[in-house]
């Protein structure tokens, strides 16, 4: 194998693998308008008239009546604290005792007092995907 050969290889693997490495790592994928998506996880994981928290992107995903599917920030309004859980209607924080209701993010219980800033989702064959 001459020295050209060699480098040519070393050089095509290493950019195929500079390539497939962020693709694979961060599970998101790029729609036809060129914004990057996140895919979040099935539908089926999201119960209805309760919701799922995502802590690694900070999101909150509920689903107050059949079908449909709201995402709003994990982090309460009042002190930056990460909600920690999703029921009885209700997106909770451990911190304060704040609680938003799950259809549109607004304070259902401070001290909180603005409500949890929506994110955008879309539905794609049953995947949720953070855009």
């Amino acid at each position: 194998m001459t020295e050209d050969v060699r480098r040519r290889t070393v050089l095509v693997t290493g950019a195929a693998v500079a390539l497939a490495v962020p693709v694979t790592a961060c599970g998101s994928s790029t729609t036809s308008k060129g914004t990057t998506s996140v895919s979040l996880g099935r539908t089926t994981e999201i119960p209805e008239g309760g919701g799922r928290i995502f802590k690694d992107q900070k999101v909150v995903v509920t689903q107050p009546s059949k079908g449909d599917f709201k995402a709003f920030s994990a982090i309460c309004t009042h002190e930056g604290c990460t909600v920690s859980r999703v029921a009885d209607g209700t997106i909770d924080c451990p911190c304060h005792g704040s609680r938003f209701h799950i259809a549109d993010g607004s304070v259902a219980h401070g001290p909180a007092a603005r409500p949890l800033p929506a994110k955008s989702i879309r539905v794609e064959n049953n995947t949720i995907k953070l855009t």
